[in-house]
């Protein structure tokens, strides 16, 4: 749906890039496999809980994944194995960029899968942004070092 886990981690990546001054050679964009939610903002769970670690989920609007995604992404990333399915399902066969789950990107996790906070409590949204954050550091990383072998 695009409203807790994605504008969370569109959010704290970019602002990852823009730290690291990368914003120039990196677009970060986030969307949702269903419509459910197309055109709100965030949770406004998920939105107190990262403004409290000083990201800005407002600008944020929901939007479904489009075809033309694929094309304008290296990298397009889920958040468990569900949504992991509905990409592979909508992808082009000629894809070349990375098809896959968010959180193997953070080193030392035992789980592979963001867990959705939706119909839990404020907690969730907590662990939701923990992940997030080392998931954001672990792939800002791997972009870094294939930029810098180019």
């Amino acid at each position: 749906g695009n409203i807790c886990r994605s504008p969370t981690a569109h959010a704290v990546f970019q602002a990852f890039v823009d730290q690291r001054e990368m914003s120039e050679r990196v677009t970060v964009d986030s969307c949702g496999t269903g419509g459910w939610h197309v055109g709100e903002p965030p949770d406004r769970r998920a939105t107190a809980e990262a403004a409290r670690r000083g990201y800005d989920l407002s600008p944020r609007r929901a939007r479904q994944l489009r075809l033309e995604d694929f094309r304008r992404f290296d990298y397009r990333l889920a958040m468990d194995q569900m949504n992991l399915g509905e990409l592979r399902g909508m992808c082009p066969s000629d894809y070349r960029g990375h098809l896959g789950l968010f959180l193997p990107f953070a080193e030392g996790l035992p789980q592979q899968e963001v867990p959705d906070p939706y119909y839990g409590g404020a907690d969730g949204f907590t662990h939701v942004l923990d992940l997030v954050e080392a998931a954001s550091e672990g792939l800002l990383q791997k972009i870094s070092r294939e930029y810098s072998s180019q």
